[in-house]
């Protein structure tokens, strides 16, 4: 995501190399919107997830050939929000949850809001957070966690229909994971361009090998399970849980006190 270093940007320009990515997953955002409406949902959920390999190489080559700008940053926000509010939400909608009525398409908007708001608390807290951990579920994750899910029981034959209230359930809850005060480990401090180990290499090949065999299971399983890392990380971490760890409007530089309090008051 290009606005992950807004912090650091200056250059007033717009560039094409960065943007071409994010347009790119911004193309494949609004094809996963198309796709879902024509009931192609298994095509709608892979194209959210390339949406999401853009991503996530716009603001790395960005940082790479010194092509950040406030442009590109702002156009990363906009695009993020039709790849992983809008088309998540009416991918759930048309797989499972217009038969709900107001019901369904309710807990769609609470998971397109939620994409909403956790972009724009992401954007204000630039440069003020700890950076080894978001506070709430990121969008893309939580965009990754329904399409994960609608490709996995499109591959089994599953009629969202039957499973409705389940999926609407899904989608909510993942909806407000996005605007929660939850830590979940953002991968930030990896040194991607530094030396590793050979064995680093094999377990990276075995990784993509084990996704290839069945790619919707272990996305499904992987987000799921990192979906569930916040709560808990935070429990663990906190000396006693709060309302504040939950919901608010603390920032995780705030949360970190509370955090170092609690680990004070454990020690004998």
């Amino acid at each position: 995501m290009q606005n992950s270093s807004h912090q650091t940007v200056k250059n007033k320009g717009i560039y094409l190399l960065p943007n071409l990515f994010t347009t790119a997953g911004l193309f494949s955002g609004f094809y996963a919107v198309i796709a879902s409406m024509n009931t192609h949902f298994e095509a709608a959920a892979i194209a959210i997830f390339v949406a999401m390999i853009c991503d996530g190489l716009d603001g790395r080559v960005a940082r790479l050939t010194n092509t950040q700008s406030d442009f590109g940053a702002e156009y990363d926000s906009m695009a993020d929000m039709v790849s992983f509010g809008m088309a998540p939400a009416l991918l759930a909608y048309n797989w499972a949850l217009a038969d709900l009525g107001k019901i369904g398409w309710l807990a769609a908007f609470i998971y397109c809001a939620g994409a909403a708001l956790r972009l724009a608390r992401f954007n204000t807290q630039i440069g003020i957070a700890d950076k080894r951990y978001f506070q709430g579920l990121a969008s893309p994750a939580a965009a990754a966690i329904i399409a994960s899910s609608i490709w996995l029981g499109n591959e089994y034959s599953l009629d969202g229909k039957n499973i409705s209230w389940i999926a609407g359930i899904v989608t909510a809850v993942t909806g407000l994971l996005m605007v929660s005060n939850f830590r979940y480990y953002s991968f930030k401090d990896i040194d991607w361009r530094g030396k590793v180990n050979f064995l680093v290499i094999l377990v990276v090949v075995a990784l993509f090998v084990i996704v290839s065999v069945q790619p919707a299971l272990i996305l499904c399983i992987g987000f799921y399970l990192y979906a569930i890392s916040g709560p808990v990380i935070t429990i663990k971490t906190v000396g006693k849980l709060k309302v504040a760890h939950v919901l608010g409007d603390s920032t995780l530089s705030e949360s970190e006190t509370d955090i170092n309090e609690g680990n004070e008051q454990d020690k004998p």
